[in-house]
Parts: C-alpha cells; sequence; structure tokens
C-alpha cells in the first residue's frame, strides 16, 4: 500500500508540473514570470479530479485546496518568494511557482527490476494509462495555456525571481502529431465499443495516421473524400455508370438508352468491385468490422453509428471514398421508385445488399466469412450512410484542441528530463463523455427525484446547521413549506422549487 500511495503521488505531481498554465503576474509592482495564482491552481486541479474516475465529480474544491496545501508543505510548489513548508495555502490570488528542486517520492525496486544500467523507454503519445485524463479545457484558461512557456527576457526591465530554471523543449513534430491523431481516433472507438482493449480486434502497428488525416480533412462540400493521386480513384467509366444508376432515370442523353440498359450498367458496377484485389473495408479491419455488428440493435443504434464512423476513418483515403460513392449509389436506387426492376424475381432493396455484400466486407480466409453477417452489415450501412461516412466534428475538435495545447506547452526534448528529476511526461489523451437520449418518462422521473433529493438536503442544512439561530430556521422552513405545496399543487416538481432550494442553499451557506 505504501508503495501504491508514492507511486500515486508521483503520478500526480508530475501531471501537475506538466498541465498547469503558468504566466506572467505582476505583483507589488514587480512582474513574476512561470507562476500562477492559487485560485487558478485550485480551478484547474478541480477539473482534473472531477473528471477522472479514481476520484469523480464528488471532490469539492476545499478537497482540493487541501490537496494543494499538502503540495506546498511537501515543496511541490513554493510562493513567488521561495517559500515552503507550511500549509497556509488559500483559494486567492497569492502567487505560487514550481521550484527546481524534484519533488518525487523514491520508489523501492522489486528484486526483479530491470539489470543495471538498463534504458528505460521515453513514454509516447500512446501512452493512454496515465493516471488522470485531461477532457476539454475551459475557454477560460485557453489563453493561460498559450502563455505556459515564457518567451525569453528581453531586457532588463523586470525582475526574475532568482531560483527558476527553464527546461529545454521542442517543437510538435509531424510524427508527434500522427501519433495524435491516431491515439486519440483509437481511444475514442475503445470507449464507445467499451471494451479494455482493441488489441483482439486491432493490430495497431498496421493502422496508418496519414489515413485518418486525409480522410477527416479532404472532403469536397459534399463530404466525400477527395484523393490527391487520381490513378487510385474509380476509372471514369464506373463514375459514370454509377452516377446514371443513382439519378435514373436523369442521366447522359449521350448514353444508348434500349430496353434492359440499366441491368447491362448496375452488372458493370458489380463487375468492377469485385474485381477488386480485396474488400473495400479490407482484410485488416475485417475482425473490427466484424466485432461491431453486436451494436446492430435499436437501443444501441447510435453507438453502432459512432463506432462505425471511426472505423471507416482507419481505410486508406481511396477505399473509403469507394464506400462513400458506393452506398450513395446503393442508397439512391433502392429508394427510386422510378427504377426498373434489376431483377425479375428480387426485390431492388435486396438485391443491392446481396450484390455488394460480398465485394464489401471480406476475410482472408473465405471460409471464416459468414454472409448473414456481412449482409446485415451492409443494410445498417446502407440504411445510415449519411451519419456514419460523415466527419465527426466532435472528434476533428479535440484532436485539433489537443495539438494546440500540446503546441503552447511544447514538450521536452528527447533524453531531456523534467525539472522534477522524472521522465519526460507528456499530456494525456482528452476523453468525452457521451449523452444518452432517455425517454420523456425516464426525464419526468429524474427530474422529481432530483427535486426531491434537493429539497431533503435543504431540510437537513437547516435542521444541522449550529450557526443558524431559532428564528432563521422557522422562517427558512416556512419557505420549504410553501415551495413544496406549490409544487404538490400542480403535482410536480417546479423549477421554482429547485431555485428555491438553491438560493436557500447559497443563504446558509
Amino acid at each position: 500500500m505504501r508503495r501504491r500511495t508514492d507511486l500515486e503521488w508521483n503520478e500526480v505531481t508530475r501531471l501537475f508540473r506538466a498541465g498547469m498554465p503558468l504566466r506572467k503576474h505582476r505583483q507589488n509592482f514587480r512582474h513574476y514570470s512561470s507562476c500562477f495564482a492559487a485560485s487558478a491552481a485550485v480551478e484547474w486541479m478541480h477539473q482534473l479530479l472531477r473528471s477522472n474516475s479514481n476520484f469523480g465529480p464528488d471532490v469539492t474544491r476545499q478537497q482540493t485546496v487541501q490537496l494543494l496545501k499538502k503540495f506546498l508543505k511537501n515543496h511541490v510548489i513554493e510562493d513567488v518568494k521561495g517559500r515552503w513548508g507550511s500549509e497556509d495555502l488559500e483559494d486567492n490570488n497569492v502567487l505560487y511557482r514550481f521550484p527546481s528542486t524534484s519533488p518525487l517520492k523514491s520508489i523501492p525496486c522489486p528484486a526483479s527490476g530491470s539489470a543495471p544500467g538498463s534504458i528505460k523507454k521515453r513514454p509516447s503519445f500512446r501512452d493512454k494509462d496515465s493516471f488522470f485524463r485531461f477532457r476539454n479545457l475551459k475557454k477560460q484558461h485557453e489563453d493561460e495555456a498559450e502563455e505556459n512557456v515564457d518567451p525569453a527576457p528581453q531586457g532588463g526591465g523586470e525582475n526574475h525571481p532568482i531560483g527558476e530554471q527553464q527546461v529545454p523543449r521542442r517543437e510538435l513534430t509531424e510524427e508527434d502529431e500522427q501519433e495524435i491523431w491516431r491515439d486519440i481516433t483509437l481511444t475514442h472507438l475503445q470507449r464507445i465499443l467499451g471494451v479494455a482493449s482493441l488489441d483482439e480486434v486491432l493490430d495497431h502497428r498496421r493502422i496508418n495516421p496519414q489515413n485518418i488525416i486525409h480522410n477527416m480533412t479532404n472532403v469536397n462540400k459534399h463530404g466525400v473524400v477527395t484523393l490527391d493521386d487520381k490513378t487510385n480513384d474509380l476509372p471514369h467509366w464506373v463514375l459514370s455508370a454509377m452516377k446514371s444508376l443513382a439519378n435514373w432515370p436523369k442521366y447522359d442523353s449521350a448514353q444508348p438508352s434500349y430496353p434492359g440498359f440499366e441491368r447491362d450498367v448496375f452488372k458493370t458496377v458489380s463487375d468492377y468491385f469485385y474485381s477488386l484485389p480485396q474488400p473495400v473495408l479490407t482484410y485488416e479491419l475485417y475482425e473490427l468490422f466484424i466485432n461491431v455488428l453486436g451494436l446492430l440493435q435499436s437501443h444501441c443504434e447510435r453507438v453502432a453509428i459512432e463506432a462505425l464512423q471511426l472505423c471507416t476513418l482507419l481505410l486508406p483515403p481511396s477505399s473509403r471514398r469507394k464506400l462513400q460513392l458506393l452506398m450513395r449509389m446503393m442508397s439512391r436506387i433502392s429508394q427510386n421508385v422510378d427504377m426498373p426492376r434489376l431483377h425479375p424475381a428480387i426485390g431492388t432493396r435486396t438485391l443491392m445488399i446481396h450484390t455488394f455484400s460480398g465485394c464489401v466486407l471480406g476475410s482472408a480466409v473465405e471460409c471464416d466469412l459468414d454472409e448473414l453477417l456481412a449482409t446485415r452489415l451492409i443494410s445498417f450501412l446502407m440504411d445510415h450512410q449519411q451519419s456514419i461516412l460523415s466527419v465527426p466534428e466532435y472528434l476533428l475538435s479535440a484532436i485539433n484542441d489537443h495539438i494546440q495545447y500540446l503546441r503552447a506547452v511544447q514538450v521536452p526534448i528527447d533524453g531531456v528530463s523534467n525539472v522534477d528529476g522524472g521522465d519526460p511526461v507528456c499530456a494525456p489523451m482528452p476523453m468525452y463523455a457521451f449523452c444518452r437520449q432517455i425517454s420523456g418518462a425516464e426525464f419526468e422521473q429524474q427530474k422529481l427525484e432530483s427535486s426531491q433529493k434537493a429539497m431533503e438536503e435543504l431540510l437537513e442544512m437547516l435542521l444541522t446547521n449550529q450557526k443558524m439561530g431559532e428564528k432563521d430556521r422557522r422562517k427558512k422552513l416556512k419557505q420549504v413549506t410553501r415551495t413544496r405545496l406549490n409544487a404538490t399543487q400542480f403535482n410536480r416538481p417546479t423549477s421554482g422549487s429547485h431555485d428555491a432550494c438553491w438560493e436557500l442553499g447559497k443563504e446558509m451557506s
């Protein structure tokens, strides 16, 4: 237990020093660089604790203050004059900074540890087992984050406290950014699927981050991927045939028209897709798409769409473009009441699904392919192609925000440790919660329970508050009684009852 406590202390310390926004402050006619106000540290740390599964949203601001007091006592931080050791930190505008000495506690190594002289691998952006996980940085911290690393002093007009030490930093490389695109995408996919790891269904080494970047940033006004190398695109004659079927009967008048012409065009398109060296969803991603099939149920439809939306981002851009154009064509043909029957005995929709299921999803080992699963997946893709094959804006924002954050704070130079003497620390991946739509009945039930709970908590505060006089207590109790009567009169909790509880609670706190 002692070892675990020390490990957690070190992780908290490293993440606080790596992520806390630093900036210049003016106090008593002096300028102090690379420091922060106590209230800003409380707000930043409070957000981290609330968003972390090890602590949760029940962490109070006062508990966060207590943690920062421990930081001050153990010299994790010091005031701008270099003082530490006491626990008088408060939630105010007093300035603090990070000392140059290491606050980390020594961890006893087990007997079976690594051999002496072994080199410890530098953590990369793929390490997602961090103690904390960042959520969206609030807008109020954006300006502070951009000033995390102060520019070099110009001139001698500013007074800088003694003892500050700058850490050698480097700019994010293109390889770093590509890792971020891949890792955040896979992290979100893992969260949506609700699995501990993607290793059983996906080989991370085969995921090319450039595919993800291209699929999310190189799209036309219709949301279809555009290709830099046109030789990887569908041949012109295939595109013309697909366009003709998708817009039937509005097609180029220069094309021949005869009975059964549309069937010949349809066969031309299907023959092309079956001539491809591998299915559109690729052999490498077969296991991943097959495992998503378990989500294709009515109550999981939204989750399935989000999962497939991320899975299709992993495709090579040429494959994603083929999938987009094919699904759009299949969807339009199935909904076109003017389209002549393409098969004498099979309906148009059924024909679409059975014709293209084998060329969209397939296994490298043919016996492993379950045709029923393939047709089920293609049917779902066709019905929801507009949502599944669009760029997820929330993910794009998450990645861009994370890259901008890391550009602001920068990252340690390879082989150079942080000022705390530990290994270079990278910012953890941002995580986002996904909402589940509830029914009207569930909403009313939750609203009733929420108001009832607020009333109970308020009554408990009234009865147990030792600082409140008997006269004030009776007055507040009458207010609560009136509020409850008003709510009961309409047989539902009113917004006024909840607001009244909130106002009374603020008065007593």
